[in-house]
């Protein structure tokens, strides 16, 4: 099981902060494009990852029982 922490724009598309997915190994690429899929979230490509706390490359593997962040990048004044 990984849980998976949505912000800004991907929590309103999702309808929630918090996704808890039934699977054991992937990479964040592949997290992303099952999230597209399933989710229908946009502008994945953009999104920074962090995997219990450290950033992550799309390369990067999550493990069953890992914390996922997906940080879209924000603007402000």
């Amino acid at each position: 099981m990984i849980t998976v922490l949505l912000f800004a724009h991907l929590q309103e598309e999702a309808g929630t902060a918090r996704l808890t997915l039934q699977l054991d190994e992937l990479t964040i690429s592949e997290l992303k494009i099952e999230l597209q899929n399933t989710y229908h979230l946009t502008r994945m490509d953009h999104v920074m990852t962090a995997i219990n706390e450290e950033y992550a490359t799309n390369e990067d593997k999550i493990q069953s029982g890992d914390v996922v962040a997906l940080i879209p990048p924000v603007s402000g004044g």
